[in-house]
């Protein structure tokens, strides 16, 4: 507290324990975010084309049943990864945060660094995806506007949003993710009519498509039989794997959120826990719903030379004779893709400002407007998006599945390193005798981070498994599945290298501890109290709004 006013400190500001402490607009972003602004924002990347339309590949490689159990499984992983950023985003929601920073600050400033730029590459990939996904759908209505022109409206549009007051993106993202959520919403009712015989046909479809040989619960996958446990668990497995696009990075949002969202400690913990009801809603009845639908073995499912038309979702319509509401469907596709791609460009370019702070990336990118929109960051971002251009020479599908392998290795590499952070701070919590002090504690923790660590680092691993399969080996589906890992490697190491250059050249100036094989901090030397102070002050300012009537109650429930 300082003259009665609670500072609000950036992630700069936190370097030196002892140092002073610079309130200077430039290194400030704007706290512009509400609590349905946050909550939003996190479901507009998570509900993106992976679920529209990546399901559908997936649905036609292994069916309904290890769709419907892949999805399952990465909604607890999610709930998991998602459980332990809230934890420490809610502890310490400083201006200017991401996951790397928690990772230089718990665990060690090589992990960060490396963990900082697998961040950034791959949510910049993922605007390209959703850009190039934009583009698919476009295209469903009309070919006779070449695809490079639906590419420049798409990105620019997301670039003018971004580029604005942080209040204007936060609002923009409000409502294009209400209206998927809406969408997705009328689906899972939709599939709830046809299921009981309630369409244009009165066709009862029931589970009809899983039945045995019509065509089945589960597609062969790997085997001539589906009737082996052996077969069935690696159509489970590679479902898994490839439901993870649907989710990657997600989680992450809310975390980057925090050091621009208004009462952090109040709307972080509400949106954490809304976001699993949300999640288990729109993914686990989504993809049941689409297993209801249609039957795995239809032709029009997703391939490297379908479009929008592929969503198992308009498949299903056209299937039950509604006729009309495939455009419906579509449009709201391309909404999906437009918002997840805005939030994704929105949380490259505030983890590229936070390498800046932490003096990982070039300081340009730390520059900020007037408004607190840290502009340099955006525009570097915004260019690497621009790979969506390579949709001109190739089939858009194709390159959409190009980049949906990227960025899901780079996420479950980011997954990783985000729960050993967690417990890293969770250790340093508990010995110095804080954990109690935690504003917002989540579940079976650390045990359900431990589980999920191990899965996750097993899923990374076997990710690219069926091109081991001599009749499916394909070198670029190897370097797809497989090309990050030694990319993050050669990071790390080094960052390593030339932090031990550095201690070397430069002892006495150097604030780095530890040797080249050093791997983490030691757990007393981890600080977890610099900026706990300004947060808890300003925490205390804090007056949630009373509701005057019954309208405003449900509102300030809702939002």
């Amino acid at each position: 507290m300082d003259n009665g006013i609670a500072k609000d400190l950036s992630v700069s500001q936190t370097r030196d324990v002892t140092g002073s402490i610079d309130l200077a607009a430039s290194h400030q972003l704007e706290r512009g975010l509400k609590s349905r602004h946050v909550q939003f924002i996190a479901l507009g990347g998570a509900i993106g084309t992976g679920l529209f339309v990546g399901s559908g590949g997936i649905l036609s490689t292994v069916g309904p049943a290890p769709l419907f159990m892949a999805y399952i499984t990465m909604i607890f992983v999610v709930w998991v990864v998602m459980n332990d950023l809230a934890e420490m985003a809610t502890y310490l929601p400083l201006k200017g945060i991401s996951v790397p920073y928690f990772v230089e600050r718990f665990v060690e400033p090589s992990l960060a660094f490396a963990d900082g730029w697998n961040y950034w590459y791959a949510y910049a990939i993922l605007v390209a995806a959703e850009a190039t996904a934009g583009a698919i759908v476009l295209q469903y209505w009309t070919k006779a506007v070449p695809v490079a022109v639906w590419i420049t409206v798409i990105l620019l549009s997301i670039l003018a949003l971004n580029i604005f007051a942080i209040s204007i993106f936060g609002e923009a993202e409000f409502w294009a993710a209400s209206i998927k959520l809406i969408t997705i919403i009328g689906l899972v009712i939709l599939s709830i009519v046809l299921f009981f015989g309630g369409g244009p046909s009165h066709d009862n479809l029931g589970f009809r498509y899983w039945s045995p040989h019509n065509p089945g619960a589960f597609a062969p996958y790997l085997a001539s039989s589906t009737n082996t446990t052996t077969s069935r668990f690696l159509a489970y497995w590679t479902a898994t794997i490839r439901a993870g696009f649907a989710f990657i990075l997600s989680p992450e949002l809310l975390a980057v959120a925090a050091g621009e969202a208004i009462a952090p400690r109040r709307n972080l913990p509400k949106a954490a826990r809304r976001y699993i009801y949300r999640l288990a809603l729109f993914y686990g009845f989504g993809s049941l719903a689409i297993g209801i639908l249609v039957p795995h073995d239809d032709s029009r499912l997703l391939s490297p030379d379908s479009n929008a038309s592929a969503s198992p979702f308009v498949i299903g319509i056209q299937n039950a004779g509604i006729h009309g509401l495939n455009h419906v469907i579509n449009a709201a596709i391309l909404t999906s893709a437009w918002s997840a791609g805005n939030a994704f460009l929105y949380s490259g370019s505030r983890t590229l400002y936070s390498l800046s702070l932490s003096h990982q990336a070039p300081r340009i990118f730390s520059r900020t407007t007037s408004r607190g929109v840290p502009y340099a960051a955006v525009l570097a971002t915004w260019l690497v998006a621009c790979l969506a251009y390579l949709n001109v020479s190739n089939s858009g599908a194709k390159v959409f599945i190009w980049f949906s392998n990227i960025s899901t290795i780079s996420g479950f590499i980011a997954w990783i390193v985000a729960m050993i952070t967690y417990l890293r701070f969770r250790k340093a919590m508990q010995c110095k005798g804080l954990l109690y002090t935690l504003p917002y504690r989540t579940p079976l923790q650390p045990y359900a981070t431990y589980f999920v660590l191990g899965l996750v680092t097993i899923l990374t691993l076997t990710n690219g498994f069926p091109v081991f399969f001599p009749e499916d080996w394909n070198i670029s589906d190897f370097l797809a599945a497989y090309i990050t890992l030694p990319v993050f490697l050669v990071l790390y190491l080094g960052h390593k290298i030339w932090l031990s250059v550095r201690r070397v050249e430069e002892t006495q100036k150097s604030s780095w501890t530890g040797g080249f094989w050093t791997f983490a901090r030691k757990v007393e030397d981890v600080d977890v109290v610099t900026g706990k102070r300004e947060m808890d002050e300003m925490e205390a300012l804090d007056i949630p709004p009373v509701p005057r009537n019954w309208v405003e109650k449900v509102w300030f429930w809702l939002a």
